[in-house]
């Protein structure tokens, strides 16, 4: 009989025990499909939502009478109602007051003295490192001025753009993608062989006729033979429930997910190479994936954090990854374009294998 050579039956080996696996498949087809629902869902293209202003009945600082107070209240909410931007409501000033500080509202707007007229000041109370609040002061000023009979000076006309590969979805499915990719390279390949390290199923691999390259090299194919199953799912349903288009091209997508999943099982052996239990492979994949759940853009863009912290950010394997996903699905860009965070990927899981293929221990 044809005995096939090692790392053919430690791929197929380690490839059948994935299968036998529930909650691995689950993990893995599944759960990047339950996210893009959710967060699809969520975060569809939808008129946006009013923001919700407070209009004191009376100003801290009027000396003006309670009735007159909530007459100048009653004509700030109506003449702020007619933006489709603001939600206003007439609060007494002690509860304007804590409802602002409870972040129930974003603006508080304190009429000044009725007496006066029109040229009574208005009073905005605002937190501006807030957006939404920044963006209610203005609309809140707009609505205000244009009810005192103010007319625009330079005429302003505005275009609706609803194009896709703008919408968050266009944006969520490359990082779901790059983090599904990360997660599976990382955590299946640590826990597999930790776990068989721990049940001293390594110990007698080292009696085989086989070199410790192969038993490493076979867990990354057996990743790898899913890999397309597991991008053309994602993809698939972000296209036919979201009309997600890859505008680059495929081939170089899937180029691109086959380095970064790589990458990642390069990671994942290293961190799997020496740990002895499945508590410190779960401590020290949560230590290396973390940092990346958090700043490498998967759910919001990487370009929020500040300037001092972009070099570690961008040096980190699943922002590149994200970047060139993003890159080809989005923007259409060709092999120019992403060689850079291709190449920082290759260099990340080179360097984690050879290091894991040095220091790694049987038992």
């Amino acid at each position: 009989m044809r005995v096939r050579p090692p790392l053919v039956e430690l791929t197929l080996a380690r490839a059948k025990e994935f299968v036998r696996e529930p909650e691995a498949i689950f993990w893995v087809f599944a759960v990047p499909i339950v996210f893009s629902i959710v967060l699809g869902f969520a975060f569809r293209s939808k008129p946006p939502d009013r923001i919700p202003v407070a209009v004191a009945t009376r100003a801290a600082t009027a000396p003006a009478s309670p009735a007159s107070a909530d007459l100048a209240a009653a004509r700030a909410v109506a003449a702020l109602a007619r933006s489709p931007f603001l939600a206003p409501r007439a609060l007494p000033a002690s509860a304007a007051r804590e409802a602002l500080r409870t972040g129930k509202v974003s603006l508080l707007v304190e009429p000044g003295d009725p007496s006066l007229g029109s040229a009574a000041p208005l009073t905005f109370r605002f937190d501006p490192t807030q957006p939404e609040a920044r963006i209610a002061r203005l609309e809140a000023e707009d609505a205000l001025e244009r009810a005192a009979g103010r007319s625009d000076v330079v005429p302003v006309r505005s275009v609706e753009v609803r194009e896709k590969g703008a919408r968050y979805i266009d944006f969520l499915i490359p990082g779901l993608l790059g983090m599904n990719l990360m997660g599976t390279g990382i955590w299946s390949l640590a826990f597999s062989i930790t776990n068989a390290r721990s049940r001293r199923v390594l110990k007698r691999l080292v009696a085989t006729p086989m070199r410790r390259s192969d038993f490493l090299l076979a867990q990354i194919f057996a990743r790898l033979m899913f890999l397309v199953v597991e991008v053309t799912l994602l993809v698939g349903f972000g296209w036919l429930a979201f009309g997600v288009a890859v505008r680059g091209s495929i081939l170089l997508l899937l180029a691109t997910c086959f380095l970064g999943a790589m990458c990642f099982c390069g990671l994942g052996l290293l961190i799997a190479s020496r740990v002895t239990t499945l508590e410190g492979a779960s401590g020290l994949t949560n230590l290396v994936m973390l940092p990346m759940w958090l700043c490498s853009g998967v759910f919001f863009s990487s370009d929020r954090f500040p300037a001092i912290a972009q070099p570690f950010i961008q040096a980190l394997p699943l922002t590149a990854l994200n970047n060139a996903l993003r890159a080809i699905v989005n923007e259409a860009k060709g092999w120019t374009a992403v060689a850079p965070p291709l190449a920082l990927l290759a260099a990340w899981g080179i360097a984690s294998f050879a290091v894991a293929l040095r220091i790694f221990k049987w038992k």
